[in-house]
């Protein structure tokens, strides 16, 4: 049977990625978007749903589908305040959970970030961190954390400070080693093809999805 995916963050550089892919994926007979603005050109196969995912629960009815894509993310530069980046970076993915545990949707997947912890003294990790503790919570049979390090590709705004990043991770990361694998530059291609892959798995138990995990999981792709 051709599933239905939702993706929540299809305007950011691997939430586009993981559209068209889930466009030419025959598995999936449709797709729904719920964002703050529409994208324009897609296919009859995708359906958009346009409003503040900031109240979320609004789309509770359309709410429905077969997995649950989230690639909700901001930036310290374009959110600099912080009950507004938490809203963000926390409450979107967290009601989103939710609300797949509501409708009965058994497959949720969400990007955070290497070096969350609900109990880090550093803000951006300790909200990643308690994101993910309460998506948990939510106790959806197959819940998958994506924890990459960096992300590669051409995002459509500048970010000077990741850019300068990327570019020294280029130099060094031939030196990453055993441990150190997981702090390569992730490639967003692979990241949503890993995402979709083990959307589709029926044996893969891990939870935590790492940089180096996603190499693996999308080796023959």
């Amino acid at each position: 049977m051709k599933k239905t995916a939702i993706i929540l963050g299809a305007s950011g550089l691997t939430g586009g990625l993981l559209l068209n892919q889930l466009i030419d994926d025959e598995r999936y007979k449709s797709i729904k978007l719920f964002s703050r603005s529409k994208i324009e050109g897609l296919p009859s196969k995708v359906t958009q749903f346009i409003g503040d995912l900031l109240e979320i629960e609004q789309f509770k009815n359309d709410f429905t589908g077969d997995q649950v894509f989230c690639c909700i993310g901001t930036t310290k530069a374009k959110t600099p305040d912080k009950d507004l980046y938490k809203k963000i970076d926390y409450g979107i993915p967290v009601s989103a959970a939710k609300l797949a545990k509501a409708n009965d949707i058994d497959t949720f997947l969400v990007i955070s970030a290497l070096g969350a912890d609900a109990k880090s003294s550093v803000f951006y990790n300790k909200t990643k961190g308690e994101m993910e503790r309460d998506v948990l919570k939510q106790d959806i049979k197959k819940t998958f954390i994506f924890q990459p390090s960096l992300i590669g590709g051409d995002r459509k705004e500048s970010r000077t400070l990741e850019a300068i990043g990327k570019a020294v991770f280029k130099v060094i990361q031939p030196l990453f080693f055993g441990k150190l694998k997981k702090y390569k530059i992730t490639n967003p291609e692979r990241m949503a093809q890993a995402m979709i892959n083990l959307a589709n798995s029926k044996n893969y138990s891990e939870v935590i999805i790492t940089s180096n995990d996603i190499k693996r999981i999308t080796k023959n792709n």
